[in-house]
C-alpha cells in the first residue's frame, strides 16, 4: 500500500482537529476540577492565562508554519517538535524539573 500526499493531508487535518480539541480539554479540565472541589486543584487567573498563552500560542505557531510548509511530513514533524517544547515548558511550570 502506498501512502499518497492526499492521505498525509487527511492525516494532517485529523491531527489539527485532535490538537485543538486537546487544547480545549486541557484548558477546561482544571476549571471543572475546581468546580467539583477536587483536592489539590487550585488554579488562579494567572495560571489560566499562562496555560492559554502557552497552549494557544503553540497551536498558533504550528498553524502559521503549516500554512507555509506544504510537505506533510515536515508539517507533522514540526508540530511534534512544538508539542514537545510546550510539554517541557508545561512540566517546568508545574513541578520545576530543571532547577
Amino acid at each position: 500500500m502506498t501512502v499518497t500526499r492526499a492521505d498525509l493531508d487527511r492525516l494532517w487535518g485529523a491531527l489539527r482537529l485532535l490538537g485543538w480539541g486537546a487544547v480545549a480539554v486541557v484548558m477546561a479540565a482544571p476549571a471543572v476540577a475546581m468546580a467539583l472541589d477536587a483536592p489539590g486543584v487550585n488554579w488562579t487567573a494567572s495560571d489560566f492565562v499562562f496555560a492559554g498563552v502557552l497552549l494557544i500560542g503553540g497551536g498558533a505557531i504550528i498553524e502559521l508554519v503549516a500554512a507555509r510548509v506544504k510537505n506533510p511530513v515536515l508539517r507533522i514533524g514540526f508540530a511534534l517538535f512544538v508539542v514537545a517544547i510546550v510539554g517541557l515548558i508545561w512540566i517546568e511550570g508545574a513541578v520545576g524539573i530543571f532547577h
